[in-house]
């Protein structure tokens, strides 16, 4: 037989389940790296297991609570597979209410979110064309925006995660989630000037790029001089001013929520609304009356396939708005309960009844861009090896990145043996690095492998721990026959 999983050392045979000790030894490519990174192996915690063997592996720190970052994602995605189905789409509604007159319809129209994560420019105009096809021409009771899915209707009203908000991973989701919340800012600088505007150019939405220095450095790190631009209110919508500098002779496109949603929204329904030829006098936040009618109507693709690119990506605003569908759908009554409280507690719901001890859970948003998720390696170990053994588990695991070929891992751990044999959530904030998912071993048999790593350096050199941990894996896991 072979040296054993991870280090040759034969006692991690007697490693039980749910164990959680730091007298038991980590493989020693693991610890030489956290040596070379100067690392404590305090800050590690792992639970590694063949799928057909779940009281075997290691097991370092398994039940310490640690902060997930992304790899919470992994519970999120199972869980709404399970409670949603592959086959959920979140929609889009456009309605009308009131009476049809030669053209004009006395009562407002009514653009309706579902949580419907592809509605973006195109399909808004679709939906409105479609309208006026049906014989809209003008419409006396203004243009509204309906976003009261979800309770509160806007999460963005709070403090933001970090120094960053206008950046698409800190989107805060809504129920109206039209074109991702983002506008697309195009920079291009000569030798003297730096030119800016916006795409799509909303009338009444302008970009003042005068006080940007030019500097000489590299385009791809043209963010590391972005500053946080000034928005302010004018006469005729919005000025946004820039600050900070950009590299001269570099283009840039870049999609920011900078221009708050609830000027944005009803602008671009109007302004479309007349460019189809359409009249109306107002636009605004509204409700959808209860005798409103469907005029036109349009669904996301699948949960299953959504997910697929979600978690490949890492998409925080996509995972957060699946998880706030959950509260949204959620079976029991919800007064007095916020949307995120209900998918919160659809969500422990869904552990307890397989079995799964949540005590060491705490939940936010569910895509780990948050301060205070919590979880235990050995909760989301035993999270893995539910969804591998569900119904979706097809669904849930194309999703995962593929190791050295897609998504977040695919410039990692190329060349080792894991490279398109090991699908893996990563998760990484400034001080949390992490792995979660299922590893091939030399025998090509299915590891559960969950790996967190907190430390106020873990984001600048934590990753070579977890991917030493990931290749020894896929390298001498097979010769692991006897460990129970």
């Amino acid at each position: 037989m072979r040296i054993g999983l991870l280090s040759g050392v034969l006692s991690l045979a007697l490693v039980v389940a749910g164990c959680s000790t730091l007298t038991d030894p980590l493989p020693r490519p693991v610890h030489a790296a956290l040596s070379a990174a100067d690392l404590p192996a305090e800050a590690l915690a792992v639970v590694a297991f063949p799928v057909h063997r779940p009281n075997t592996g290691l097991r370092w720190q398994a039940d310490q609570v640690m902060q997930p970052g992304s790899t919470i994602k992994v519970l999120t995605s199972a869980v709404a597979l399970d409670e949603l189905g592959p086959q959920w789409r979140g929609r889009t509604d456009l309605l009308a209410s009131g009476t049809l007159v030669d053209g004009v319809l006395h009562g407002p129209l009514v653009l309706r979110g579902a949580a419907d994560a592809d509605l973006d420019w195109g399909v808004l105009w679709n939906l409105l064309r479609q309208a006026r096809e049906a014989g809209v021409r003008e419409v006396r009771g203004g243009l509204w925006v309906d976003r009261s899915r979800f309770e509160p209707a806007r999460e963005d009203q709070v403090p933001p995660f970090d120094e960053a908000p206008e950046f698409p991973y800190n989107v805060s989701p809504d129920a109206l989630h039209l074109n991702g919340n983002l506008l697309d800012l195009h920079l291009q600088a000569d030798e003297q000037s730096l030119t800016a505007r916006w795409s799509p150019a909303w009338a009444g939405l302008t970009v003042d790029s005068r006080q940007v220095a030019l500097v000489d450095a590299p385009c791809n790190a043209w963010n590391a001089h972005w500053r946080p631009p000034i928005v302010s209110p004018q006469a005729d919508g919005l000025q946004v001013l820039l600050q900070g500098a950009f590299p001269r002779g570099c283009t840039v496109r870049q999609a920011l929520n900078l221009v708050d949603r609830d000027w944005l929204d009803p602008q671009a329904l109007l302004q479309l609304w007349r460019q189809l030829g359409g009249k109306a006098e107002q636009a605004g936040l509204g409700g959808t009356p209860a005798e409103a009618r469907v005029l036109a109507s349009h669904q996301a693709r699948p949960l299953a396939e959504l997910l697929r690119g979600a978690i490949k990506r890492s998409d925080n605003a996509l995972t957060r708005l699946v998880y706030l569908e959950l509260g949204a759908t959620a079976p029991t009554p919800g007064a007095g309960r916020s949307t995120r409280e209900r998918a919160a507690a659809r969500v422990e719901a869904w552990l307890k009844r397989h079995g799964i001890d949540t005590r060491s859970l705490v939940l936010d948003n569910g895509s780990g861009l948050s301060r205070s998720e919590r979880l235990s390696p050995t909760l989301l170990a035993q999270v893995i090896s539910t969804a591998l053994a569900g119904r979706h588990a097809p669904d849930w695991l194309a999703g995962l990145p593929l190791v050295g070929v897609d998504g977040t891992m695919g410039r990692r751990l190329r060349g080792t043996a894991a490279e398109g044999r090991a699908r893996l959530k990563t998760g990484t904030l400034n001080n949390v690095v992490g792995l979660a998912g299922v590893v091939s071993d030399a025998r090509d048999r299915p590891w559960v492998v969950v790996a967190l790593l907190n430390h106020p350096q873990a984001a600048a050199k934590g990753r070579p721990v977890l991917d030493a941990l990931i290749a020894l894996l896929a390298t001498q896991g097979g010769a692991s026959e006897n460990l129970q």
